[in-house]
């Protein structure tokens, strides 16, 4: 890649920082009027909802224009007859689909080559470009930073949350040959592709371990001792029987700019601890030692999505809100173990028929998680299970990684490759 790239002065030439080399044409700048062949969205068929069939003409709705991806999941569809009676807005290969509505508003996909026929709603603009223009060059513009606060600062209404087609049209981009269009959206299909092929790695791995889960933890699949013998049949014991289960503090903390940290809801849904606020140093050591976390402790929320967990294993000098449940580490079981058996089906089921539906959000009370029953097993059969299952997170987390520092580097491409 590095050896086919090189950067240049940008001096009054109109032209980006990183360029192919075998390119050093000026390039143009002309309102996307000029390059297109078609900016329309479509509409809700007559009848609505009841005109829609299992299978049939796709109708793409704003659900379905992801990042950078058309994604076919939940697809509704009409049928042909009602597909003819919407033709101006019939969607083909090589299309940019534009969200031009709603809290998606800027989102973009490219139709794909090998699509064959399709519609949108009214949420949905279709950019059809001349033959000497690439989608796949001009969408990335629009998905990267600047292209989001073009479509920020064009929004409409007086709640500013729609896109027309005379603001379309009238944007005004920077954009080279066809050839040199052509050579860059290569470059930026072939690492999108490598960001998907990680997406579906981690997918397939996340998948394989609810699979692992569920044999195990219902016994199906047993781990033997070193002596190649099977282990003690599990226990079936209560959640409070192998683990203390306290809460946080009730009352809402005076945060500071720096002292203790101060876990939520949200840094447990998140796996997300480096961000935080704090409590001083004070009032952390007049709270009760229960809600003080140690390592090997684990949080898991009580509101919201219930029985979220996270197994602290690093050292921590932190506090709480009532919001999580603490369950402290025990002689009974082992803290790796536990939390993986949190996140099991079986487990999920214990809490879900214990959760007080009359509330909202949804919450449990810590008698209730502590009355959850648990199998639990030996403790050497404990280490086997949260070992080999720990061993996947780690995979999925090395290729979430991976996800990341792609999404990076092209985030980096976006802003140096294009003007």
């Amino acid at each position: 890649m590095s050896t086919t790239l090189t950067h240049i002065e940008k001096k009054k030439m109109l032209a980006p920082k990183l360029r192919f080399k075998g390119f050093s044409e000026e390039w143009q700048k002309r309102q996307l009027n000029d390059i297109v062949e078609k900016v329309n969205s479509g509409k809700t068929p007559l009848g609505g909802n009841s005109v829609y069939v299992d299978e049939g003409v796709l109708f793409i709705r704003s659900q379905n224009v992801l990042d950078s991806k058309l994604s076919y999941e939940n697809s509704t569809f009409i049928t042909k007859e009602v597909n003819d009676t919407m033709r101006n807005s019939v969607v083909k290969p090589n299309d940019i689909l534009l969200n031009i509505t709603g809290a998606s508003l800027g989102r973009s996909c490219v139709v794909p080559k090998e699509f064959i026929t399709g519609n949108v709603n009214q949420h949905v603009c279709i950019i059809r470009l001349t033959i000497k223009n690439d989608p796949y060059f001009f969408q990335p513009i629009f998905a990267s930073e600047k292209g989001q606060k073009l479509f920020t600062s064009l929004q409409t209404g007086s709640g500013r949350e729609g896109l027309n087609f005379q603001s379309i049209k009238k944007i005004t981009l920077a954009f080279p040959t066809l050839p040199e269009q052509q050579k860059i959206a290569s470059f930026l299909s072939a690492v999108d592709e490598k960001i998907q092929q990680l997406t579906r790695k981690k997918e397939l791995l996340t998948e394989y371990k609810k699979g692992v889960m569920q044999q195990l933890f219902s016994g199906k699949l047993r781990f033997k001792d070193g002596s190649g013998k099977a282990f003690p049949k599990w226990e079936e014991k209560r959640l409070g029987d192998v683990s203390k289960v306290y809460d946080g503090t009730h009352q809402t903390p005076t945060y500071v700019n720096e002292g203790i940290p101060f876990y939520s809801v949200e840094h447990v849904t998140a796996n997300q601890f480096s961000n935080t606020k704090y409590i001083a140093k004070e009032v952390f050591e007049k709270e009760n030692e229960k809600v003080r976390l140690e390592k090997g402790d684990i949080l898991m929320t009580k509101i919201g999505d219930i029985g979220t967990a996270r197994l602290i294993d690093w050292d921590v000098k932190a506090s709480f809100y009532v919001s999580l449940a603490l369950l402290k580490q025990s002689k009974f079981i082992l803290p790796k173990f536990l939390n993986q058996y949190i996140a099991s089906r079986n487990f999920q089921l214990e809490l879900w028929k214990r959760i007080i539906h009359v509330a909202f959000p949804k919450k449990i009370n810590l008698g209730e998680i502590g009355n959850c029953k648990i199998l639990v097993p030996d403790k050497e059969e404990q280490k086997k299970i949260a070992d080999y299952l720990s061993n996947i997170d780690n995979k999925i987390e090395i290729v979430n990684k991976q996800i990341t520092q792609n999404q990076i580097f092209k985030k980096g491409l976006l802003q140096q490759m294009f003007v």
